[in-house]
């Protein structure tokens, strides 16, 4: 592929991490267990038993990836802070061990000339909360607003993007409804307060970020087009419960100020009092998109529109997700839409008037790379992936959608939480047995990409 995309002036690009997946050094410098060690300790809950105890190793590695970051060309390196490094029991006295390493980190980034993007919250909450309720617990959004406030003191005055939460609906629908993350609970549709609580949390900490002094605020949700699985009644609705659950549930209250009809009397109260806080706005809003979903009513897959396999959903749900048929698959199963990321962002410009600009704030492949015989890894189709998929943003800003920049998911391969090491994000490979890194050809690619916007 010789020809790149033009990206309008001014647009910025970049990667993105999460801290479980790539940091490891679970029990060094007093950093506190989290509920996703804790959940991979336990017997058949992750691939192969694997866990993000050494992961990357960036926590020791961190200089060497920074270089590694700068070497591609990025103008933005979004990564988590570790709630559990920072406040090893979620509250009380800060660990300065932790703190210190991402105040190096940040350094190293302003250094090299890479705007810091920092995700305050991505799934590794600390154990000692769990034990203490978790997300069921309102105590839970005080506690953030108050870790939000320790990290803004220390690393305010260089961190360019902030984003409270990471895709507060996979927490609320895999990690509490589903049992397929941690905490591996199991709670149907009784989760709502922990989704309830997540966007409090989050309404609550962008005003602790601003309090200290912090700006250029947003959030890191994940998106998709819900498609129906027929035009059948039942699976029209069933597709459109779900488009309210995972989109509307998480993006109605921070652009709207209000839940969609009817989950405002499932949640928590002071419902009324909570949105307001909510509801704080934003400086821009984060787009993490995969894949379009299809959705049929339980019960009623053909041969035509088969269940899918990656996200069981018991028959009470009120829907079941499909496999979409007839389109190439990356390696994780998942199928390449490239254009349902266009239909993503015109319908979220049409849906919220008042929607602030946009960032594509995960975007991702996973391939079963490997190192081949000449040193490299070819990975073509990865190139194909992101191409297309930068594409389909160019296409949603000539319709009108204010799109600001695209972080590729993600710069290292890493541990993909419940599927272990198997899955290769990665625009570098991991040799998980030496931990070298090999930039992949998709790392040439986006070099040249970044170099070429002149």
């Amino acid at each position: 592929m010789t020809d790149l995309p033009t990206l309008p002036s001014g647009f910025q690009l970049g990667t993105a991490t999460a801290s479980y997946q790539i940091e490891g050094a679970v029990d060094v410098d007093g950093r506190g267990p989290s509920v996703w060690d804790t959940f991979c300790a336990t017997p058949g809950k992750t691939l192969n038993g694997e866990s993000g105890a050494v992961a990357c190793d960036h926590y020791h590695r961190m200089p060497e990836d920074v270089a590694l970051i700068k070497e591609l060309g990025s103008d933005v390196y979004r990564f988590s802070i570790a709630w559990p490094r920072v406040l090893p029991t979620g509250t009380g006295t800060p660990n300065t061990a932790g703190l210190d390493f991402y105040d190096r980190l940040v350094d190293e980034l302003v250094a090299a000339g890479v705007t810091p993007a920092v995700t305050l919250y991505h799934w590794d909450l600390p154990q000692a909360l769990q034990d203490a309720g978790g997300w069921q617990n309102r105590d839970t959004a005080h506690r953030m607003a108050e870790y939000a406030a320790v990290v803004a003191d220390r690393l305010g005055d260089r961190v360019g993007m902030w984003m409270p939460l990471n895709e507060p609906v996979v927490v609320t629908l895999l990690g509490h409804a589903l049992g397929l993350h941690a905490p591996g609970l199991t709670l149907g549709f009784d989760s709502l307060p922990v989704a309830h609580h997540q966007l409090l949390a989050h309404g609550l900490s962008v005003q602790a970020l601003r309090a200290a002094g912090a700006s250029n605020i947003g959030i890191a949700n994940n998106h998709v087009p819900v498609w129906p699985a027929s035009s059948s009644p039942e699976d029209e609705a069933a597709a459109g419960l779900f488009d309210l659950i995972y989109n509307r549930l998480f993006a109605d209250p921070l652009l709207l100020g209000a839940y969609p009809e009817g989950f405002a009397e499932a949640m928590p109260g002071p419902v009324a009092e909570d949105l307001e806080v909510i509801a704080t706005p934003l400086d821009w809003y984060g787009v993490n998109y995969y894949c379009p979903m299809v959705v049929g009513a339980p019960g009623t897959a053909t041969a035509a529109s088969p269940v899918a396999g990656g996200m069981p959903t018991p028959p009470e749900i009120g829907f079941e997700l499909r496999e979409l048929l007839g389109r190439e698959t990356t390696d994780f199963g998942w199928p390449i839409v490239p254009e349902a990321l266009t239909e993503v962002l015109t319908e979220m410009a049409a849906r919220y008037p008042a929607l602030p600009p946009v960032w594509i704030t995960e975007s991702g492949c996973s391939y079963h790379d490997v190192v081949d015989p000449d040193g490299a890894v070819h990975d073509d189709r990865r190139i194909t992936y992101h191409d297309a998929h930068l594409r389909a943003v160019l296409r949603a800003i000539d319709a009108g959608v204010d799109v600001r920049g695209y972080l590729a998911w993600s710069l290292l391969d890493n541990f993909e939480w419940a599927e272990g090491y198997r899955e290769r994000f990665g625009l570098v490979h991991v040799d998980y047995d030496t931990l070298a890194r090999t930039p992949k050809d998709s790392f040439a690619w986006f070099q040249r990409l970044a170099a070429g916007r002149g």
